[in-house]
């Protein structure tokens, strides 16, 4: 098989790059590893940066989310039960958009198929090489049969455990990474949320957050141990920590738990993001915690790089920006690191903490929801920074 871009991993980040790629008429074959009904209905993150569903607009799979998504400008800060409400509209003009990211996944995997682009379920044995020439190979199994695909370059989109970033020389990475000493026990309930917008609440007994998937289902979440077992939360003690953490005389509805984990937090980056024509994106390359609602966001940030670069090498023979591709990204990897960790550290009780340290935080927080300056940077960067 031959092809100009060859993706492994057809997440938002390798499904995104292949229209991307497509507009711009650069050929690419997509493989997955998983089946198509495994990726179109796998619960993950939904909130979308105001540039990101500019993008997902611009490249023609926005339509449902205008339709379905929902709009928020603005979103709530509670602190022991006092809720304060961040304008986005009036500080900035800026907005967030809540769409699951498996919705997302449907909606590429439709324009990919509509589109007549090579796009490969469940194969196995996947390998790369030839990595420092001008023709790398991607090696798997499909259908039982042994493939290969001779490309120019290949995206790495695969996702944390997948191959790509394990195909780099070991003495050429380097990794950055942080482990947090508590988790998130996340449900989806079949019930409304109690507010339009998000709620973050932060409370003496940790941190809660408030959000939806549609007006009549909740995404929740509680702050846990980081090696919670899910089991010693029955359904009662779940609705019970929910209702005392939200307070500002908000009303809670129960409804039906349809789903019911626990998140690990964790901050994860590795460099370089490129190592001869090998180019890792999203998961592969790094990780955020969810309270900064980066994770999806990043992902489409590095393939928007990525493909530019492809672009200019293809259409203006440069390979200027190919070349600089992980620095480039990597500047806003680290951004987004930085705001994940604050939230992150601002919003929860450290089992290490001290009562100095309980009352600084209790004084960021009250300096966040008071100061139209920080109001105004935590929003900035809460909706997205632009993409340079």
């Amino acid at each position: 098989m031959r092809t100009q871009v060859g993706i492994i991993g057809a997440g938002p980040a390798g499904l995104a790059l292949a229209r991307m790629l497509h507009l711009q008429g650069i050929s690419s074959i997509i493989i997955e590893n998983r089946t198509r009904d495994y990726i179109e209905n796998r619960i993950r993150a939904g909130l979308i940066e105001h540039w990101a569903a500019d993008m997902l607009t611009d490249i023609g799979v926005g339509e449902r989310m205008k339709r379905e998504g929902m709009v928020h400008w603005g979103t709530n800060i509670a602190i022991n039960g006092e809720i304060h409400h961040l304008d986005f509209k009036a500080l900035l003009n800026k907005r967030i958009t809540i769409y699951g990211q498996q919705e997302v996944v449907k909606d590429l995997v439709e324009r990919r198929l509509a589109d007549g682009g090579e796009l490969l379920f469940e194969v196995s044995d996947v390998s790369v090489d030839d990595l420092k020439t001008d023709k790398p190979k991607i090696r798997f199994t499909h259908d039982g049969q042994p493939k290969e695909i001779e490309c120019d370059f290949i995206a790495g989109c695969d996702g944390y455990h997948g191959i790509s970033r394990p195909s780099f020389p070991a003495d050429i990475l380097t990794v950055y990474e942080r482990d947090y000493p508590f988790g998130w026990l996340g449900i989806l309930s079949d019930s409304p949320p109690p507010d339009h917008d998000l709620i973050y609440s932060y409370t003496d007994e940790g941190f809660a957050l408030y959000t939806m998937r549609s007006p009549t289902v909740s995404r929740l979440y509680l702050q846990c141990d980081h090696d919670e077992d899910v089991a010693n939360w029955p359904d009662a003690k779940i609705w019970e920590h929910l209702h005392r953490r939200l307070g500002g005389g908000r009303k809670l509805q129960e409804g039906k738990i349809l789903q019911k984990s626990v998140t690990a937090m964790r901050s994860f980056v590795v460099e370089p993001m490129q190592y001869g024509r090998l180019f890792l994106a999203g998961d592969s390359a790094h990780i955020v915690p969810p309270t900064g609602a980066k994770g999806m966001n990043l992902a489409f940030a590095d393939v928007v790089k990525l493909s530019r670069a492809i672009e200019g090498f293809y259409k203006k023979q440069n390979n200027e920006l190919l070349e600089n591709n992980s620095k480039a990204c990597l500047r806003r990897v680290w951004n987004a690191q930085r705001f994940s960790w604050w939230m992150t550290q601002i919003m929860h009780r450290f089992p290490d903490e001290t009562p100095f340290d309980h009352r600084r935080q209790l004084s960021d927080l009250r300096y966040i929801v008071s100061s139209e300056a920080a109001m105004k940077s935590l929003a900035e960067q809460y909706t997205g920074l632009p993409i340079d």
